[in-house]
């Protein structure tokens, strides 16, 4: 859906609630037409995001959205917290996940290939650092990547506190 300077004013709105009631906004997209169209908004904390956290964001951003009157049609608005696989998107998120594993991909072939896996070494000079599985690293120019996303860590998952199996 391409609503160009309105998308902004509604993301600029979202992020302005989500921020004051001290989350952050990871992302939004809205997605389908007229009364199929779905706002899903991704927010994070420290220390993860609880269903009533969700609540509280859908009902502000809800409320503010339906004063702003904004999206012309109805829409269904989901709030979520991004998950174990969470996107990263903004460049302090390579920093933020230092050491955690990642995948991502380019727009364009680095080595012969789009897909690389490994772990955050930060951001040194617009390029994400990744060590890859043998140890090499690569580093990836922020503006060639097309989308990237934090992987479980299954091994250190398990050998968290609390995380035994049942």
């Amino acid at each position: 859906m391409s609503m160009g300077v309105e998308w902004d004013r509604i993301r600029r709105l979202i992020e302005e609630v989500v921020e004051s009631q001290g989350y952050e906004l990871v992302e939004a997209e809205l997605k389908g037409a007229g009364k199929n169209s779905i706002l899903r908004i991704f927010i994070d904390r420290p220390n993860g995001i609880s269903h009533r956290d969700c609540e509280l964001i859908s009902e502000q951003v809800g409320t503010v959205l339906d004063v702003e009157d904004l999206i012309p049609s109805s829409y269904t608005l989901e709030v979520s917290s991004p998950g174990l696989d969470r996107k990263l998107v903004k460049e302090s998120d390579y920093t933020r996940f230092d050491g955690k594993l990642a995948r991502i991909q380019t727009r364009i072939p680095l080595n012969q290939q789009k897909v690389f896996r490994g772990r955050l070494l930060g951001v040194h000079g617009g390029k994400v650092r990744l060590e890859l599985p043998k140890g090499h690293l690569l580093d990836i120019p922020l503006d060639v990547i097309q989308e990237a996303r934090l992987e479980v860590d299954w091994a250190a998952e398990k050998s968290r506190p609390g995380n035994a199996p049942e």
